[in-house]
């Protein structure tokens, strides 16, 4: 980490498709990188970020946008837990992670079912 009079610099590095479709969401979104990486790491260490720093959301289609990320990533999250149910031995199918698990497949579907169609909304 590279630090300056304001700000610490982050380097990430990811496969090269990662990187790609990530430089490409935040263009179509009109978010820079910065911003998208800030406020992860704000909410994932529970620390609040800039008002600056975070995503602008002003215009419908960078809020229509966000929602559309937002379902995206609950259907990535849907596909690994459902990954996690297919995988489990059957002796550990009565067990109580199993059952959270899915709960949680329950859960990810259920939004987003509630919020699929919205970010279509004009």
């Amino acid at each position: 980490m590279k630090t300056t009079a304001k700000y610490t610099q982050v380097k990430v590095s990811t496969e090269p498709g990662i990187a790609s479709a990530f430089k490409e969401a935040c263009a179509a979104s009109n978010i820079s990188m910065a911003a998208v990486l800030t406020g992860f790491m704000a909410g994932y260490s529970k620390c609040p970020a800039k008002p600056e720093t975070m995503p602008d959301y002003s215009t419908r289609r960078r809020r229509r946008a966000a929602i559309k990320g937002i379902v995206e990533d609950l259907g990535l999250m849907k596909a690994w837990e459902e990954k996690v149910l297919d995988n489990t031995p059957e002796n550990l199918q009565g067990a109580d992670a199993y059952g959270i698990t899915e709960e949680a497949v329950s859960s990810l579907e259920e939004a987003i079912d509630a919020l699929a169609g919205f970010w279509m909304v004009p």
